[in-house]
């Protein structure tokens, strides 16, 4: 149950906002050319009155609350959660609707068992103090008790007790890219993603992986330098915000955003796109989970396309 946040947030009921509407005020002019000694009267009365009258409506509309900004009206409906540090917080995911963890820099490390209500700080039993501070855990994930948690400098933990006891998983140094994103996905079963492009599965508790792709981007795109594909010819850089659908099949966005890739399982290569715009690429999603339903991306400047 993967939920991405922004900024550690929980969500909570909001108040109807309050309707606010505005008062009309309708003015009459009238015109004389020449006017008595009574009329003057009468005008200087209504002069008088009106000038009353308007300063009473404007001292109204200015003790009136004026209404929110779209922006702040929505951030009423969120409430700050405290956290037991101050460091950036990476990921968040539960393995039930109440118990869950949350990772971050400098070896941040929590879990809830009220559903995010309030978090307790934890460590691993397998670093010491020293060394886990110079971590940063990027990426946690669940399923149904097992869970696993990747950090920089590369390190992978692995637990089958809902985090109860880890163990760390080595990884060959030789691996192509730094591994960017780690998914459970069943007994002793998970998914690892790389800068590269490179995509592994275990069955076997990170004993051993088997690659999905056969070559990684750089290497596809350099043996087609003709793809078509602007900036993609001699390829040298590495793929950002990695994302997954629901049935297994990965976009990428190159790191200087001037193109995309897509890849699904029984695919053996990448596939370059040409973004389309001239503007850079900042992230791109799928729509309603599934790559099958098409892709939305967000642009530098502000833009969103799908």
């Amino acid at each position: 149950m993967k939920v991405v946040f922004a900024a550690l947030l929980a969500a909570v009921a909001s108040n109807n906002a309050s309707a606010f509407s505005t008062s009309s005020c309708t003015v009459t002019r009238t015109s004389s050319l020449s006017m008595s000694a009574s009329e003057e009267d009468r005008r200087s009365f209504v002069t008088k009155s009106a000038t009353t009258a308007a300063a009473a409506t404007l001292a109204t509309l200015g003790s009136a609350s004026a209404p929110l900004p779209a922006s702040a009206a929505a951030s009423r409906q969120w409430r700050q959660v405290k956290v037991p540090f101050e460091d950036t917080v990476y990921d968040i995911d539960f393995d039930s609707p109440t118990h869950g963890y949350i990772v971050g820099a400098r070896g941040s490390f929590a879990e809830t068992n009220d559903g995010g209500a309030t978090w307790e700080p934890r460590s691993f039993s397998n670093l010491d103090a020293e060394e886990e501070i110079t971590y940063r855990f990027q990426v946690v994930s669940f399923n149904n008790g097992e869970g696993w948690v990747l950090g920089k400098p590369t390190l992978l933990l692995h637990t089958k007790d809902g985090g109860k006891t880890w163990e760390r998983i080595p990884l060959s140094p030789k691996l192509p890219g730094e591994p960017t994103g780690i998914l459970a996905t069943g007994p002793n079963s998970a998914e690892m993603i790389t800068s590269s492009g490179a995509v592994y599965t275990t069955e076997n508790a990170g004993r051993n992986w088997k690659a999905q792709v056969k070559e990684t981007i750089d290497a596809t795109l350099n043996r087609i330098s003709s793809s078509g594909v602007s900036g993609a010819s001699y390829f040298t850089g590495s793929i950002v915000n990695e994302q997954r659908d629901s049935k297994g099949a990965y976009i990428a966005v190159s790191s200087r955003g001037n193109f995309f890739l897509t890849w699904e399982p029984g695919q053996d290569f990448w596939i370059p796109h040409n973004r389309g715009t001239p503007r850079r690429i900042q992230n791109m999603g799928f729509v309603r989970g599934d790559i099958k339903n098409g892709l939305w991306m967000t642009l530098n400047g502000g833009k969103v396309v799908g």
